[in-house]
């Protein structure tokens, strides 16, 4: 440990991506002493592999999205045996908005009252109307890019910029839908369409899920943590998270952390923040276990790590004879879907959801796609032909399905599996639904009638994908019952008075829609609250 233990922080902050990022500037800007504890590193924009010719050939490694692949010094090992999807992750300033495709939904207004309308799942405490002026704000600092007047979303949203180009992929896709009379809209996305602010327009070369090199999608540690920076906010990097401390009257004191020596320190503070994802939030509570809290820290209810919920995504392809120029951008979404989004009894299974339409990229991705084809297609010289068959004129329709929240999914401490530091490292158990499996079904028997539609000549799905789960979710839900809630309608804890939570973790259903946006609206949302009502908090003595 420390021979010297730091002035206490009025917040400390755990973890460096979207929620945390907000809410360390929030309580900045409301002249709180902000210390940030980050497990990863930032991340050198020059190094990112977009523009570079062996983009291809490096991504599946050092840039995987699975940290069991990626294996760098911030990340910590994941058992996921048990799971039917791959939890996927980066750590680093910025977290996965580094690596995200920068698809900027908001949750519908139904994703909040799923069991009024569906009798399933659980309602939100809170609503969309609740929640919009938040989006309205982290839109603005996200460089959000889209075109207002969707009719699937109530009137209002109306995003900072105006859509980037659909392109050819986008086009091509609106055929089909307007052949079928079914809904499509212009994606919208957290990636520049002209200069705004500090950022660059989109060079569409569509690599944005490696880094944005241009520095044209907003990654939280280009679009949030310089501002936070310089209102004040201490943020360490190469800081391991190992325990949350607790004293004898049940408050947070503060945490413990590692750094990439191996030497140990202690950061006290009057308030904490988790913001570490579904994952790693609710393996520090499990981590923080003690006299006071023997089941892990704020657990009372004993859902700390149940619920996960990880967006099973599926995948159809469609192969045109016409060149749709997709290995052009962004690798955001050239256009979305919520045709089929809302529940409808007559199709065997609730809720739904949201297609995009995106391009598919380069040979290798060509190659690994066409994987899904005859396997005569992709061996020896009929590569060749694969290629100008694929290369250009291939759309991906990718599907991201509502998953329900259930609570024989999660995650526990892995008894034998342990990080480099010597941490138990989370095991996931996951499996997909009967009712996940029918919704990826009828969408991908749909997906292919758009794909027809708009004249494709092929069609290719590999059904549910596993390595997918880019949306780690639910596993300390928000509620107004703290005997089936982790925290309270702020993301405060029932049984930490000066522990709020703010990732996904807090999610009570998953909605079939992109997280990143409503995580931040959350966040500042949990912030704003907290720092309304300072004169109330409980702080240690």
């Amino acid at each position: 440990m420390d021979d010297q233990t730091p002035a206490p922080a009025d917040v400390v902050v755990v973890g460096a991506g979207p929620s945390g990022a907000f809410a360390s500037k929030r309580f900045a800007e409301a002249g709180f002493h902000v210390v940030c504890l980050e497990q990863g590193d930032w991340m050198d924009p020059s190094l990112y592999p977009g523009p570079t010719p062996e983009l291809e050939l490096i991504v599946g490694k050092e840039w995987s999205f699975d940290p069991n692949v990626r294996g760098l010094p911030a990340d910590y090992p994941i058992n996921a045996g048990e799971s039917d999807v791959d939890p996927l992750m980066f750590n680093a300033v910025g977290g996965s908005s580094i690596v995200f495709g920068a698809h900027w939904m908001r949750f519908l207004p139904s994703d909040f009252r799923v069991r009024s309308l569906d009798g399933v799942a659980d309602d939100w405490p809170i609503s969309y109307d609740e929640l919009s002026p938040f989006y309205e704000r982290v839109d603005i600092e996200m460089a959000s890019s889209g075109l207002e007047g969707d009719p699937a979303y109530p009137p209002g949203l109306s995003p900072p910029l105006p859509p980037l180009p659909i392109g050819k992929v986008g086009l091509t896709a609106a055929r089909g839908f307007d052949r079928l009379g079914w809904h499509w809209w212009p994606g919208s996305n957290a990636i520049a369409s002209k200069p705004y602010r500090s950022f660059r327009p989109c060079a569409l070369r569509g690599t944005c899920d490696w880094g944005c090199p241009e520095g044209a999608k907003a990654s939280v540690d280009v679009a949030v943590w310089p501002g936070a920076i310089d209102l004040g906010v201490r943020l360490v990097t190469g800081a391991r998270v190992r325990e949350l401390a607790v004293n004898r009257q049940g408050l947070v004191t503060g945490v413990g952390w590692t750094d990439r020596q191996g030497r140990g320190h202690f950061q006290p503070a009057q308030v904490v923040v988790l913001a570490a994802n579904g994952i790693g939030t609710p393996r520090l509570l499990l981590l923080s276990k003690s006299s006071h809290f023997p089941d892990g820290l704020a657990n009372s209810s004993g859902l700390v790590g149940r619920r996960l919920m990880m967006h099973p995504y599926a995948e159809v392809y469609g192969v045109f004879e016409e060149d749709v120029e997709s290995w052009t951008g962004p690798f955001g979404q050239c256009i979305y879907s919520l045709e089929f989004y809302e529940s409808d009894p007559a199709r065997g299974f609730v809720r739904g959801a949201k297609w995009a339409a995106m391009p598919t990229l380069g040979p290798l991705s060509v190659l690994d796609r066409a994987g899904w084809g005859p396997i005569e297609a992709r061996w020896g010289t009929s590569i060749h032909s694969t290629m100008r068959e694929w290369l250009g004129h291939s759309i991906e329709f990718g599907i991201i399905a509502e998953d329900l929240p259930d609570v024989r999914n999660g995650i526990a401490l892995d008894p034998d599996l342990t990080d480099s530091d010597g941490l138990p490292a989370p095991k996931v158990a996951y499996r997909n639904s009967d009712n996940t499996k029918l919704l990826l079904e009828y969408h991908v028997a749909r997906a292919r009638e758009v794909a027809q539609a708009a004249g494709a000549r092929e069609t290719y799905s590999p059904g549910i994908i596993r390595g997918t789960g880019w949306h780690l979710l639910g596993t300390a839900r928000m509620g107004d019952d703290p005997a089936t809630s982790v925290v309270d309608r702020w993301g405060r804890s029932h049984d930490v008075p000066n522990l709020y939570i703010v990732d996904g973790s807090t999610f009570v259903t998953s909605s079939g829609l992109n997280p990143t946006a409503t995580v931040c609206a959350v966040a500042l949302r949990a912030a704003e609250h907290a720092v309304e009502q300072r004169r109330f908090q409980k702080v240690p003595a």
